[in-house]
């Protein structure tokens, strides 16, 4: 499959085509408040994952800003929003903390390279084998790590903040039912900061995070000496930043499918998150991929379909910081935790939990989802989440692939010969017991191992085969295999008699 072409902005949306919001004034409301909205719930995000990295809030806004701008017009998923995350926040800060900011600026750069290089192989296409039972790990994981970085802002905080969080889950409950022409999330923000700022209430803001930027980013070098022990020391950050950001983003664009009922060009969006974090090293920024949680808010609760959304994002966080840099501040952080305690409710898929479902689920299958949802919690990393779910969930179709297999025994009438029917699809983990399943030491002088209902799928498979015919041989008796299909004779063919390495 070729690599779709970037487009150009004014065809942000549909290939050469008009966008839709250009033509629809109600689509048009949607991606601008969308985007407001977002950007809102991106300034203290993107502060609090500064300091998880250790550099100053200007770097997490500026990542997030850049990031948001260039996905916009070279991604893969329309109203997707990448900025500034926690998962690369964690990678990169040990870089950070033991070699200095240089040395992050150019692990953003290459981690981008890295991450068009993976998209051009066609990494994207492994997404086909992440089992359902881990997308429902991973949405409901997300759910419970977005509510839990809630949690420090409800804990030892004025009183004022619970009625304050209460009051905006209220408002977002209940104003949808009066009107959607303005995002609920958005009105919940601004009531709540003109009763704060009214009544001069003290509780914690969006000013308390961090001071905010007043100037737009300048590009500019990494600096780092230029050697080959700065790559050495550089790489193997980048690459973990890399698989991590590329597992994120695709996770949530193949999420953000499902929910929307369209597809996206997941290489694409490889290729496009690469561009995105090295124009975003190259500014000062400090890398990023898809952020899920304020994707939800962009398309599950706005209703934002479009790349003009993620655009305005990234231009709106700007504007807010740099113009409104006072007002913004002043919005309490209730007003946000509101927003995000929403979205952690809106995200989490309650119908996988529900009594009836996991009465009917395959209990494997509930496994994996729990596995999936257990080790991104204790890991609060989403990509090994979701690599152990995925290997959990190999485990358990393997297995119950196994107990397919099965050997039967027919002789004929005249005793001389014994027809083993065997059945199933043969693997290593079906064919190692396979060679207990014929009686040697009884069977007549001729034995017909008839495969016409079975498949042989690896080494494994002919090597048992091979070990009983040796068995046989032994014994003097004559093996014929029969039945293969194509594939099947074609493996046997090739590695009958080669797996022994003549010992």
């Amino acid at each position: 499959m070729s690599t779709p072409s970037v487009p150009s902005p004014s065809a942000w949306l549909r290939g050469s085509r008009r966008p839709s919001w250009l033509s629809d004034p109600k689509v048009l409301r949607t991606e601008v408040l969308g985007g407001l909205v977002v950007a809102l719930a991106l300034i203290p995000e993107a502060i609090s994952f500064s300091i998880i990295a250790g550099v100053d809030p200007a770097v997490g806004l500026f990542a997030s800003f850049t990031m948001a701008v260039t996905i916009a017009v070279v991604g893969g998923r329309p109203a997707m929003i990448s900025a500034a995350t926690g998962a690369v926040a964690l990678v990169i800060a040990p870089l950070n903390r033991e070699h200095g900011f240089g040395y992050l600026v150019a692990a953003v750069i290459l981690a981008g390279v890295f991450q068009i290089v993976l998209g051009a192989i066609g990494v994207a296409k492994l997404m086909r084998f992440v089992p359902r039972s881990v997308m429902v790990g991973f949405v409901n994981s997300l759910a419970i790590l977005i509510f839990m970085a809630q949690v420090p802002e409800m804990t030892d905080v004025p009183w004022p903040v619970y009625p304050m969080i209460a009051a905006g889950l209220a408002l977002m409950v209940f104003f949808p039912k009066l009107t959607t022409v303005v995002p609920a999330p958005l009105v919940s923000i601004v009531i709540l900061t003109v009763i704060t700022v009214a009544a001069a209430i003290a509780v914690p803001t969006v000013g308390d995070k961090g001071d905010l930027p007043s100037s737009l980013p300048v590009p500019g070098l990494p600096d780092v000496p230029f050697t080959l022990d700065t790559l050495t020391t550089v790489a193997p950050y980048a690459f973990a930043m890399a698989l991590v950001g590329l597992m994120e983003s695709l996770m949530t664009a193949k999420l953000v499918d499902d929910i929307t009922d369209t597809r996206s060009s997941k290489t694409r969006e490889s290729l496009g998150q690469g561009v995105a974090n090295i124009v975003t090293g190259f500014f000062g920024g400090m890398g990023g991929c898809a952020m899920i949680g304020q994707t939800m808010i962009n398309v599950r609760v706005s209703g934002a379909r479009t790349r003009l959304s993620t655009f305005l994002a990234g231009a709106f966080l700007m504007v807010l910081c740099i113009v409104f840099g006072p007002v913004v501040s002043g919005i309490p952080m209730a007003a946000l935790v509101a927003v995000m305690v929403m979205v952690s409710v809106a995200t989490f898929d309650w119908h996988s939990i529900a009594p009836r479902t996991l009465r009917r689920m395959p209990l494997g299958e509930t496994v994996v989802m729990l596995v999936t949802v257990a080790c991104v919690v204790a890991t609060h990393n989403l990509a090994i989440g979701v690599v152990v779910g995925s290997v959990a969930a190999m485990v358990v179709f393997a297995r119950r692939v196994a107990h397919l297999a099965e050997v039967t025994a027919v002789t004929d009438p005249d005793g001389g010969t014994v027809v083993y029917r065997v059945t199933g699809e043969l693997f290593f983990a079906s064919s190692n017991d396979l060679v207990g399943r014929f009686s040697y030491a009884t069977d007549p002088a001729r034995v017909v191992i008839d495969l016409s209902a079975a498949h042989i799928w690896d080494a494994s498979s002919v090597a048992a085969l091979d070990a009983i015919e040796t068995k046989y041989a032994q014994r003097g008796t004559t093996v014929e295999i029969v039945g293969l299909n194509e594939p099947s004779a074609r493996i046997h063919k090739t590695l009958s008699g080669e797996l022994t390495g003549g010992h």
